[in-house]
């Protein structure tokens, strides 16, 4: 597995993403060049548990790449977000508290992919964390040039919008 790569120093990430594909195949794209990168890198990953959409895509293809996955999925939402088969290890939670304080303890940094406001949460629970000094791990929300590029987060680039000065 080795191609010239320098070994990480983690060796098991969390990444947050969607149990939902979303509406840009780039979504999609993005979830397995992840998957590949930390494949090639032989680093095991911890998530959500759910075997649809980004959730299913980056577990499947790590699962496939001889990588250990790890998901930790509340009872409640084991019917929305599994179907089928299940990829690696499962492990059943109580609620989402409990999901997100197992996901911090079995990882050693976190990534943000696309999802929604579950997504979103988790991630800001962690960067909080941080800031609280609960863990010292890193967190990282890649940039995607067709995913969320730096421009489409200036408001110059928003337009304008009644009631807003013209924006030079």
């Amino acid at each position: 597995m080795d191609q010239g790569l320098p070994r990480s120093k983690f060796k098991r990430v969390c990444v947050f993403c969607g149990s939902n594909s979303g509406n840009r195949q780039v979504f999609s794209d993005a979830a397995v060049e992840l998957a590949n990168e930390l494949v090639e890198r032989n680093i095991d990953l911890v998530y959500g548990g759910g075997s649809v959409g980004l959730m299913g895509l980056i577990s499947q293809r790590m699962y496939d790449g001889g990588c250990h996955v790890l998901g930790i999925i509340p009872k409640a939402l084991m019917p929305l977000e599994i179907s089928g088969e299940t990829v690696g290890e499962v492990r059943i939670v109580s609620d989402m508290h409990e999901r997100k304080a197992a996901m911090a303890q079995e990882s050693d940094a976190f990534i943000a992919l696309p999802g929604g406001y579950g997504t979103m949460e988790e991630l800001l629970e962690m960067i909080t964390w941080a800031q609280l000094g609960i863990h010292k791990k890193p967190h990282y929300t890649p940039s995607h040039d067709h995913v969320a590029p730096h421009e489409s987060w200036q408001m110059k680039q928003l337009g304008n919008y009644p009631g807003q000065e013209k924006a030079e």
